[in-house]
């Protein structure tokens, strides 16, 4: 109930500013777009990262130089490689402190820094090693890396990509090393610190990237009001997070109308929207419906499925997450 001072006020002043992002939008008209699912993109091993052997919870991998151990709920099987190749890790995952950095790691041969170098397609990058389980790039996305490169290289024009939820910038290099102009945003200001200095070891400076500090929600309302406009769309959203401001993302609230902004601020010939969901409690048959929901009318085609990478020792496939991309031929 309003209380007295609020009366013969328009009742949208009593909304909170969350209350008022979240209303949804009107939805789409015309013809949903044609659909392909469930598509399956598979990342395998090579000579700079690979899924030796999972189970038993956890994965054994290797980046570059090192073999590291981490959980992985979704091993519930066995493992493969004996137990002695297991120990040969460098660095394990513990998570048994509060410490930030380094000390949730434990490293069985000998110290290691935060870094160490990486590549990926002819591109230098760091990964890290941080409190958080990650090791500061995502290897399954790279599937949606080499797609969306194609889509610049073949449009032969100037393209605008916007990354939303960018973490270290591995997409936003891609895209501007195969030609881009590209806009960076995560809320996480030291995410952007790691995005500066990947850009820096991959010697690509010279590209035109902007590296945004923002509520992601906030940046595209603010895009979409400014008329600014974009070919490609990536978004990677949390399940729940906050804003640089403490603004709050719920996933299943907040993502239709994410979505729809996506839409909103393509330019008139666009390529793809492409969005990529992690631990969330749903098939990818939700998200594959809200994108073409979304799309209504703009022809195209809606590709979902899960990213997967493919195991070296006995080649069992790990999903990691589910994705839905539009691509507009």
């Amino acid at each position: 109930m309003a209380e007295a001072g609020d009366r013969g006020r328009d009742p949208e002043d009593l909304k909170s500013p969350q209350d008022q992002a979240r209303e949804s939008r009107p939805r789409r008209e015309g013809v949903l777009p044609a659909e392909r699912l469930p598509v399956i993109l598979e990342v395998l091993p090579s000579d700079n990262y690979a899924l030796l052997d999972s189970g038993d919870g956890e994965k054994l991998e290797q980046y570059g130089p090192y073999r590291i151990v981490r959980p992985e709920g979704q091993a519930i099987w066995r493992r493969v490689l004996p137990e002695a190749e297991w120990r040969k890790a460098d660095a394990i995952f513990t998570g048994d402190t509060d410490e930030e950095g380094l000390g949730r790691w434990r490293f069985p041969k000998r110290p290691l820094g935060e870094t160490w170098p990486m590549r990926h397609d002819g591109i230098d990058y760091l990964g890290r090693f941080t409190s958080f389980r990650h090791v500061g790039v995502f290897p399954e996305q790279a599937t949606h890396w080499d797609h969306m490169a194609g889509l610049i290289e073949k449009a032969r024009r100037p393209v605008k990509v916007l990354n939303l939820f960018g973490y270290t910038g591995l997409a936003s290099l891609v895209a501007a090393s195969a030609g881009a102009e590209v806009t960076h945003v995560d809320a996480s200001k030291r995410a952007i610190g790691w995005a500066r200095e990947n850009q820096e070891v991959a010697r690509l400076t010279d590209r035109p990237v902007r590296w945004i500090c923002e509520d992601a929600m906030k940046f595209a309302e603010r895009e979409e009001r400014r008329g600014n406009r974009y070919d490609i769309v990536l978004f990677d959203p949390p399940a729940y997070g906050r804003g640089p401001k403490g603004e709050v993302w719920q996933l299943f609230e907040d993502l239709p109308r994410l979505a729809d902004i996506c839409r909103a601020i393509l330019t008139p010939k666009p390529l793809a929207v492409v969005l990529t969901a992690y631990s969330i409690r749903a098939s990818f048959f939700a998200i594959h419906a809200l994108m073409r929901d979304t799309f209504a009318g703009m022809g195209g085609r809606v590709e979902s499925g899960e990213l997967v990478i493919r195991e070296k020792t006995a080649g069992r496939a790990l999903s990691t997450s589910l994705f839905s991309r539009w691509v507009a031929e």
